[in-house]
């Protein structure tokens, strides 16, 4: 079976850590770049962080810069999303998913433009 599947997603304070993870399963993520998205309720889906299969290069939207750093793994078929300095904000359900880029990681999701995502893990940052 071909699927995204995300994990890390917990509760934390403001100013604490979370590494979530994407793992592929049925087919080799590194041939993909890989985008992640949040959604909080009431909200559309937005992008956070993408990261090429080609060289690695990262994207990140302004909100999460300096605070996001996305990574992957090949040997491990995962792609990671470390977060730090949470800030309640940040509360969403996070989701990753596959592409050919990352030309549209920072628009609201598309699914047109992915070829498979995952179910998401939930992120909540108290205050």
């Amino acid at each position: 079976q071909l699927q995204l599947v995300e994990s890390g997603g917990d509760l934390v304070q403001s100013g604490g850590s979370l590494r979530l993870s994407c793992a592929a399963s049925g087919f080799t993520l590194n041939y993909y770049a890989i985008a992640w998205f949040r959604q909080a309720p009431g909200k559309e889906r937005e992008g956070v962080s993408c990261i090429t299969g080609s060289d690695g290069s990262t994207y990140y939207v302004d909100s999460v810069k300096g605070r996001f750093t996305i990574s992957r793994d090949n040997a491990k078929n995962t792609v990671y999303l470390q977060m730090d300095s949470l800030k309640p904000e940040d509360t969403a359900d996070y989701f990753c998913a596959a592409a050919k880029t990352c030309a549209h990681y920072d628009h609201t999701y598309n699914p047109y433009f992915y070829d498979y995502q995952g179910r998401g893990t939930q992120v909540t940052v108290s205050s």
